[in-house]
């Protein structure tokens, strides 16, 4: 052998050093094996597990719903501005479960008649919960929501007999209303890809937010689109200052549907919806 090849050629590793290396390589696929395992089962601690979801509407309590949900997807498939999502590793035992993000696609009704409860085979979205399965003080509807896009229809109301959530202000500070100030433009930006239904364009065509812009000299986005009538309102309250302003006001015919939270301009959201939260009286 010449000497250029062998100067090309690398030293052979001691067998010492060759077996530390393959202990190590077994190691560490042995932990990624086990980590991933766990995480599929649901036991590891990641971040979003043990936050609560917001579910679709008509959803069980979350010990029931996710014992129920068989993660069929169909409610994804069905619903017409695509805001149902499916959980993924770091919800723990909720990976593959349907939930909604509603920051980024509030469900906003598009369907009238709630199609992902009709789509669910199983009974985890529902209209009617058996007798047997407690419904939680506060999570009951007073009454029937009025639906704003069904007000002219004979039956104008959802089959809903509990919210999946509650509005909140939660950053009053932040609020154009509070603030007395007015909003131009788009709601969310032009690179933002949520959908809304809007009356005056189209009932049963929901279209992009970045293709409605708005000007009103009190900005009220929230009370102006939510889906649901008598949910919220612009009230004059209080402040702490003693100066009297008008404030988005949660109202018990809220649902939690999200509306108000994904068409906030502002950022982050001075409105939110807290999933899975009960009704516990008027105010923000």
């Amino acid at each position: 052998m010449d000497k250029p090849e062998q100067a090309r050629r690398k030293p052979a590793m001691s067998l010492e050093k060759a077996q530390k290396a393959r202990r190590k390589f077994l190691q560490s696929v042995g932990l990624t094996a086990g980590f991933v395992g766990i995480s599929l089962l649901g036991y590891i601690p990641v971040s979003k597990a043990g936050n609560l979801r917001l579910r679709p509407p008509g959803a069980l309590n979350e010990s029931d719903f996710l014992s129920s949900c068989i993660k069929c997807g169909q409610c994804v498939q069905v619903c017409p501005v695509q805001a149902i999502k499916l959980g993924d590793i770091g919800d723990g035992f909720g990976l593959g479960v349907p939930h909604i993000e509603s920051r980024e696609q509030a469900c906003d009704f598009s369907c009238d008649a709630v199609q992902c409860i009709l789509a669910c085979p199983t009974g985890a979205l529902t209209y009617d919960k058996p007798e047997f399965l407690k419904v939680r003080d506060g999570a009951r509807l007073a009454a029937a929501p009025i639906l704003i896009a069904k007000q002219q229809d004979p039956e104008p109301t959802l089959n809903l007999k509990e919210r999946t959530g509650v509005a909140r202000l939660a950053h009053p500070e932040s609020c154009l209303a509070v603030q007395g100030k007015g909003f131009k433009g788009l709601a969310r930006g032009a690179a933002f890809k949520g959908k809304m239904r809007y009356m005056a364009v189209d009932r049963w065509k929901p279209i992009p937010l970045r293709d409605h812009p708005y000007d009103v000299a009190l900005c009220d986005l929230c009370v102006r689109e939510c889906p649901i009538a008598h949910a919220i309102e612009l009230r004059p309250l209080k402040g702490a200052d003693g100066i009297t302003r008008l404030t988005p006001t949660v109202l018990e015919a809220c649902v939690g549907c999200g509306v108000c939270e994904m068409i906030c301009p502002v950022e982050p959201a001075a409105i939110v919806v807290d999933a899975q939260a009960l009704w516990q009286g008027a105010g923000a």
